[in-house]
């Protein structure tokens, strides 16, 4: 199958929107955990150690940006699913951590802390936003859906955060909105 094969129309797009809508609000869980060891390259984990100053430990954050409030990225698995069509595309976007949790602006601001498996994280007000690679990789429409403003309403690119509680994650381990 040919790459653009699986790049959606907007209309295709918003046509998911039902769908990342019903992701639950407070209790979740890691869908997929991904760590990038050098630019480009993307390792598909079981589980990874979350540190309050390495990050994803082995992933490259600190090489590409070393700000704490860009440590992990964490994006809707629902958005993903609808944007990439196939589970083996969803490493391309860049994020370490697919959740099924609402993480919209509504739902999670920045400040909301989020425990993951014995971690504990912190959604940032630094942005998360699409850009030329993810429009390379999952079409044009698909950036200019994720950067539309219901895009930014609903974070369907992801949010960004910091890790305050060092732990371990793996994939199917719960994801909980604390209050």
């Amino acid at each position: 199958m040919e790459p653009d094969a699986l790049h959606l129309e907007l209309t295709q797009l918003h046509a998911g929107l039902d769908e990342i809508r019903r992701a639950p609000a407070t209790d979740g869980k890691v869908e997929l955990i991904v760590r990038r060891p050098v630019k480009d390259e993307r390792e598909v984990l079981a589980e990874a150690e979350l540190d309050t100053e390495r990050g994803v430990v082995g992933d490259d954050w600190l090489t590409e940006d070393g700000d704490p409030r860009t440590q992990i990225t964490l994006m809707n698995a629902r958005a993903i699913a609808v944007i990439a069509q196939a589970e083996e595309r969803w490493p391309l976007a860049g994020d370490q951590l697919y959740v099924d949790l609402d993480l919209s602006d509504a739902n999670v601001p920045p400040g909301t802390r989020i425990a993951i498996g014995t971690a504990i994280v912190e959604a940032s007000e630094v942005p998360h936003r699409g850009c030329k690679k993810f429009a390379a990789r999952f079409g044009l429409d698909a950036l200019r859906f994720v950067n539309s403003k219901l895009g930014y309403e609903l974070n369907l690119r992801g949010i960004n955060a910091r890790i305050v509680q060092s732990g371990v994650v793996r994939a199917g381990d719960a994801v909980r909105k604390l209050a």
